[in-house]
C-alpha cells in the first residue's frame, strides 16, 4: 500500500514487532481507584491519577482482545496508564462485559462502555478531572468501541443504546481499530473468529439494520479530531482497514489523521516502552493540548 511520507517519522526506530505473547505480558502499576458501575464482575473502571492537584486532562482507555475474554484486556492497558499518569494525565481504564460473558454482546457490551464513560460526570469533580480535555482511546476491538462511543450522539433514537446527551469527548484515537462492522465482516471473522451476530445482535422489525447502532462506519461524521493509527505489520487490523475508514470519514466531513507506525505490529501501539509509543504518546498529548513530552 502506498504510504505518505508523514506516516514514517524519521525519528522513529524500527525494531522487531511485538507478538501476542509480548502483549499479554504487558503490565504496570496498580490503579488508584477501582469503581463499579454495575453488579457484574466485569462492570468496573480503574482510575489512574497523576501526582499533584489538577485539574488533569483525561484519557479514557478501552482495551481490545477481539471482544472476548481469551486475549487479555484491561490489565495490559496498565502499561499505557502508568506512562500517561507519569506525564500528568489521568486515565479512566474501562472494563466491560465481552461477548462470551453473561450479558455481553449486543446490547450489553455497548451499554457497559457508555455507562462507564458517562459515570465520569459524577466522578470528575471529586478527583479534579478536566472533562473539557477528554480523549477516547481504544485498541483493536476497543478501537471499535471507542469510535462507537465517540459517535453516540448520532445513535437513532429508536435504538436500545440511545441516551440523551452522552458525555462528549474532545478527541478520538483508535489504535488498530476494527471499527467498520458492515464492511469489515470478513476481516473480523478471520482476525478474531467473531460471528457478526455476536457484535450486532439479530435484526427485528423494529431494528432491521443491525449496523445502524453498532458500527461507527454508519454514524459518521463524528465531529471530533480523530487519529486512526495502525502498525505497519499489523495483520489483525492492517493499515488498509484504517486507510479505508479514514477515507470514508473525511468524505463525511470529519478531520482524520491516518498514521502508520513503522516496524510495528498490532501490539506495539499499546506498549509504552516501544518505539511506536513515541508517536502514539505524542498524538495523545497533542489532542489534549499539551506540549510535547520532554
Amino acid at each position: 500500500m502506498p504510504q505518505h511520507p508523514e506516516q514514517f517519522p524519521a525519528a522513529a526506530q524500527v525494531t522487531a514487532p511485538l507478538s501476542l505473547q509480548d502483549y499479554l505480558a504487558l503490565g504496570g502499576r496498580r490503579p488508584d481507584r477501582h469503581i463499579a458501575y454495575g453488579d457484574a464482575p466485569s462492570q468496573f473502571v480503574e482510575l489512574f491519577m497523576p501526582a499533584g492537584a489538577g485539574p488533569f486532562p483525561l484519557v479514557v482507555l478501552i482495551h481490545g482482545g477481539c471482544w472476548t475474554v481469551e486475549f487479555g484486556g484491561i490489565a495490559q492497558m496498565h502499561n499505557m496508564a502508568e506512562a500517561l499518569s507519569r506525564q500528568g494525565i489521568a486515565v479512566w481504564n474501562v472494563e466491560y462485559r465481552r461477548v462470551d460473558e453473561a450479558g455481553g454482546g449486543y446490547p450489553g457490551t455497548y451499554r457497559d462502555v457508555a455507562e462507564a464513560i458517562d459515570l465520569l460526570r459524577d466522578v470528575a469533580p471529586q478527583h479534579g478531572l478536566d472533562l473539557g480535555r477528554l480523549v477516547l482511546l481504544g485498541h483493536s476491538a476497543g478501537g471499535h468501541l471507542a469510535q462507537w462511543a465517540a459517535a453516540r450522539a448520532r445513535l437513532p433514537e429508536a435504538s436500545p443504546l440511545y441516551v440523551a446527551e452522552p458525555l462528549p469527548a474532545t478527541g478520538l484515537i483508535s489504535l488498530g481499530g476494527l471499527a467498520d462492522l458492515r464492511r469489515e465482516e470478513a476481516l473480523i471473522k478471520s482476525s478474531c473468529a467473531r460471528d457478526m451476530v455476536q457484535l450486532t445482535g439479530l435484526p427485528s422489525a423494529a431494528r432491521p439494520d443491525v449496523f445502524a447502532d453498532t458500527s461507527p462506519g454508519e454514524l459518521l461524521p463524528v465531529g471530533l479530531p480523530t487519529a486512526l493509527i495502525h502498525g505497519q505489520f499489523d495483520t489483525v487490523s492492517p493499515p488498509r482497514a484504517g486507510a479505508d475508514f479514514a477515507k470514508r470519514a473525511r468524505i463525511a466531513g470529519d478531520k482524520v489523521e491516518f498514521i502508520v507506525l513503522p516496524g510495528a505490529s498490532h501490539y506495539d501501539e499499546v506498549a509504552a516502552g516501544s518505539p511506536a509509543w513515541l508517536i502514539v504518546g505524542a498524538r495523545i498529548r497533542a489532542m489534549l493540548g499539551l506540549a510535547p513530552a520532554q
